[in-house]
């Protein structure tokens, strides 16, 4: 298997999201052929099919079953997997990696910090990296990782832990916290729906985040804070500073303000830096115009069919010819992987003007106006 160019992928858990994804990345984008196993596809190969034949072995599983599942395929291998590469994709690495050191292969953990997107590449996401015992499959391995196109940070398992604990359980488990308080004041002020219209750029943003949460697969939100070793004690630290932040609002006094500027504002702010204050400050205020920019009702949204350079140009040329000035431009992209170009105007813009780009669109082909 050393040196194969067009190795074998086998997926453990290739029915889940991130396995499915995986292994539409592997066929369409890199050209390889990818066999899976996944108890909830019946249709899929069997263990010992993924041990035979497979030269790379993915584990894509719940964070709680992951170890105890790569000691089961090491069993089952009995040494057949040296000279092999194994990889996984959980969210805890320590655990993970110590599992797939105790067979005989070659071995990396691979962490996407993020859901499947909807792109065929992690383009725009940090892909965190735990290097663990690479020697004739590093060349492959930095291969795959230039064309996942991911920012990529590497560091070992336990570091990645200590910081998975603070940029996942933490602020998961505040969004959650969160959620939990506007739950539980509904009847005094209102729904989410019924806050919405009083909303801040940070009250929207955080409700987004508890949004997406609850949203997505709850087993995997389970895991981050129970399957982290570190989680407990940043979710009682974070615990504490709520603590102390109530009992000053309690206290009320001049005293209790001195205070609370003192440690939550004074100290945290030295503790953060101003380099990181300015990029932080910066961010906050490109994610605030963006928001404003969508919650704009005066826009059309617009797919392109024929992804292809010029497509773009032929499309703002449309605007020109009818005296369309554009006040903003944003990209995404469907469920579907389709990208869609949502445009804002200036107040002053005539529906009928609109009306005229949106036919002149739809009867040349050079765009379809998408409903609302």
């Amino acid at each position: 298997m050393l040196g194969k160019t067009s190795p074998v992928i086998g997926i453990v858990g290739s029915a889940g999201a991130y396995g499915r994804w995986l292994r539409a990345f592997f066929e369409t984008r890199m050209g390889l052929r990818v066999i899976g196993h996944d108890p909830a596809d019946a249709a899929s190969e069997s263990e010992e099919a993924l041990l035979e034949r497979a030269d790379v072995l993915l584990f894509s599983a719940p964070i709680r079953s992951t170890p105890a599942l790569i000691d089961r395929y090491a069993r089952l291998s009995a040494g057949r997997e040296a000279g092999k590469l194994w990889l996984d994709v959980t969210s805890v690495k320590a655990e993970p990696v110590a599992a797939m050191l105790r067979s005989h292969a070659e071995v990396a953990g691979l962490h996407p910090m993020s859901a499947p997107p909807k792109s065929p590449t992690l383009k725009g996401r940090v892909l965190v990296v735990c290097e663990a015992r690479l020697s004739a499959w590093k060349p492959w391995l930095d291969a795959l990782l230039a064309a996942l196109e991911a920012e990529c940070v590497r560091a070992a398992p336990e570091r990645h832990d200590r910081a998975m604990a603070l940029v996942q359980a933490m602020v998961h488990a505040s969004h959650l916290a969160q959620a939990g308080v506007l739950r539980g004041q509904a009847g005094l002020a209102g729904t989410l729906a019924e806050l919405m219209p009083f909303r801040s750029a940070s009250f929207e943003m955080d409700a987004a985040i508890a949004a997406r949460i609850l949203s997505l697969n709850p087993a995997i939100y389970e895991d981050i804070q129970f399957g982290n070793p570190h989680a407990r004690d940043v979710l009682r630290g974070l615990a504490s500073q709520l603590a102390r932040l109530a009992a000053l609002v309690g206290q009320g006094d001049d005293d209790a303000r001195a205070a609370f500027r003192a440690e939550f504002l004074d100290a945290n702010r030295d503790a953060f830096g101003a380099p990181a204050l300015a990029d932080g400050n910066y961010t906050f205020e490109r994610l605030g115009y963006l928001l404003a920019d969508l919650s704009d009702a005066h826009t059309l949204s617009i797919h392109l069919p024929e992804d292809r350079p010029g497509s773009l140009r032929a499309l703002l040329h449309v605007f020109e010819r009818h005296g369309v000035s554009i006040a903003s431009l944003h990209s995404s992209r469907t469920q579907a992987g389709e990208l869609h170009f949502r445009l804002g105007f200036n107040s002053g813009t005539r529906p009928d003007q609109l009306a005229a780009v949106a036919e002149e669109l739809d009867r040349t082909g050079i765009g379809r106006v998408l409903p609302g």
